[in-house]
């Protein structure tokens, strides 16, 4: 199944060109547009889903894809909603490899951690 007007969904049919990491029959492992780090990459469903919400058995095989790939340490995001970030409508997974001393601030980094009831 795919979604009119979709970039990853064209990725997937071949119309759009893409750095594929990694296919699976039911996902890709691919580069995106603007990586963070070297080695950050994108999983997304063969299947068109909107986002993590919509179809939790496909939002599942889409981690254990990731899973499958994901050196550690690393974070493992996905959004669901332009309010957290999500940008392109198709459920997709980034996989970004950390780093010790790496200063990459994740979206949600507000710079309050002395605050926070978790260990750092």
């Amino acid at each position: 199944m795919r979604a009119a007007e979709c970039v990853f969904c064209d990725i997937i049919d071949g119309q759009t060109p893409a750095t594929v990491v990694h296919r699976w029959p039911d996902a890709w492992a691919i580069v995106p547009l603007g990586p963070v780090v070297d080695g950050h990459v994108i999983v997304i469903p063969v299947d068109h889903v909107a986002d993590y919400r919509e179809d939790p058995a496909v939002t599942a095989a889409v981690m254990a894809r990731a899973a499958e790939i994901a050196p550690h340490p690393s974070n493992l995001i996905t959004s669901a909603g332009r309010e957290a970030t999500q940008s392109v409508f198709h459920l997709h997974a980034h996989i970004v490899p950390r780093a010790d001393g790496d200063d990459l601030a994740l979206p949600w980094h507000s710079g309050r951690w002395s605050k926070s009831p978790l260990p750092r």
